[in-house]
């Protein structure tokens, strides 16, 4: 099969698309054959050498896919060989062919495409783990989105109006925030020409926002709790605004409030196959009755995943972009 390998890290151009041997699948795994992966900042990180997969992890980038069954490791039941799914992983999405742990798996939502199908599980899971199981967004709550525009913040969007919450965004331009109104955002902050501190306590009342999703870290962490409701919760999925910042503590108890930070790739089995349950129970009925949607901004084909890194790291894009099989 053919895979994007990593020789030696470094920018876009250090993406190959090689031939490398086929994976197999081991005890309670399936092998995919590739349809789709998609584009994630972690594949970034990893292309210049900063987030090494975990161990026992495929060395190749991509932690989402969509595809069909190829095969059934021992142990395996409840699939079948042509079965349409799509898969978290913790790396080797850009191949051909994926070994995927069957907890991992998911079926293809009725409605979805399975190209498209490649744009969900990574931000579905990342999202309703962070933003519903650990920081218990409620109905009437407002979440406050950073990156209202990417996967992750699209996703959210729509997950947060369709348990009735009240969603804030911050976006760096006037068509990606218009696109967030579109999705259900209803309170839109500029972040080059607003102050989100500002803007999100204007909207509530002065109350603030009570979950906060952060993908900048350091940078936003005292503007973030400053945000705050009181007994709100700060979810920290990203550090692309740096990892050390100052805590006001006496802010955060004066809050009562609480920060949070969790990532996905290197959680044990257990805990990615629970999330990706919950994710199937509660998620999955949304997708296939039309309430929820992936949103892809465009398609490259895998063996260009250098132009796909590119526009990514631009922040061109809205939604996911996927990168396609031959």
């Amino acid at each position: 099969m053919h895979a994007i390998t990593i020789p030696e890290p470094g920018g876009p151009e250090a993406l190959v698309w090689d031939e490398v041997p086929d994976p197999v699948p081991g005890e309670g795994e399936v092998l995919v054959e590739v349809a789709a992966s998609a584009v994630n900042r972690a594949d970034i990180l990893q292309r210049q050498g900063f987030y090494d997969p975990p161990p026992g992890a495929s060395r190749y980038p991509g932690l989402e896919c969509s595809g069909r069954i190829a095969a059934l490791g021992p142990g395996v039941s409840g699939w079948a060989v042509g079965d349409e799914v799509c898969a978290l992983l913790s790396g080797g999405g850009y191949a051909e062919k994926v070994a995927v742990p069957a907890g991992q798996l998911l079926p293809v939502p009725e409605g979805v495409g399975l190209r498209a199908a490649a744009a969900l599980p990574e931000v579905v899971c990342t999202v309703w783990s962070n933003v519903f199981m650990i920081a218990h967004l409620r109905p009437g709550e407002t979440l406050l989105v950073h990156g209202g525009s990417s996967g992750i913040g699209t996703m959210a969007i729509q997950l947060a109006k369709a348990v009735g919450a009240k969603v804030a965004v911050t976006a760096g331009t006037k068509e990606k925030l218009e696109y967030c109104g579109e999705l259900g955002a209803e309170i839109l902050v500029n972040y080059r020409e607003q102050d989100f501190v500002e803007e999100v306590k204007a909207a509530t009342d002065g109350a603030g926002a009570d979950v906060i999703l952060d993908n900048m870290g350091a940078k936003y962490l005292d503007r973030n709790i400053q945000t705050l409701a009181v007994n709100g919760r700060l979810a920290v999925i990203g550090m692309q605004g740096g990892i050390k910042g100052e805590l006001n503590l006496a802010a955060l108890l004066n809050k009562r409030a609480a920060i949070t930070a969790a990532s996905l790739r290197a959680r044990p089995l257990e805990e990615k196959a629970a999330i990706v349950a919950a994710v199937r129970e509660h998620v999955w009925p949304l997708l296939s009755g039309g309430h929820v949607r992936p949103v892809v901004d465009r398609e490259l084909p895998m063996s260009d995943a250098a132009a796909a890194h590119r526009v990514v790291e631009e922040s061109s894009h809205i939604g996911k972009v996927l990168l396609i099989t031959p």
